[in-house]
């Protein structure tokens, strides 16, 4: 079982590699509500991000991953998929 828990500094990294979109990891904890697409982040983006994390994790994320809104959901969502939840 993995025990790694997605942060959001972890998922600021994610957004810029996978997205190509810079965002300060506290402005993501300051405000974990706000869209993505508030972000930069598009639909295609967050597909992006959530291949990586399952290459990386050797774990199939559930198919409404890429359709979360905000970072909060999609790191909730991530983190009860990694704990098998």
């Amino acid at each position: 079982m993995i025990t790694t828990e997605l942060t959001f500094g972890e998922l600021a990294t994610l957004m810029k590699q996978s997205a190509g979109v810079t965002v300060d990891p506290s402005q993501l904890e300051d405000a974990p509500e706000t869209p993505f697409s508030g972000l930069g982040v598009d639909s295609l983006g967050l597909l992006g991000i959530v291949g990586e994390l399952e290459n990386r994790h050797g774990v199939a994320l559930p198919t409404d991953a890429e359709r979360c809104k905000t970072p909060a959901e999609f790191i909730a969502l991530v983190n009860n998929a990694l704990a098998g939840v």
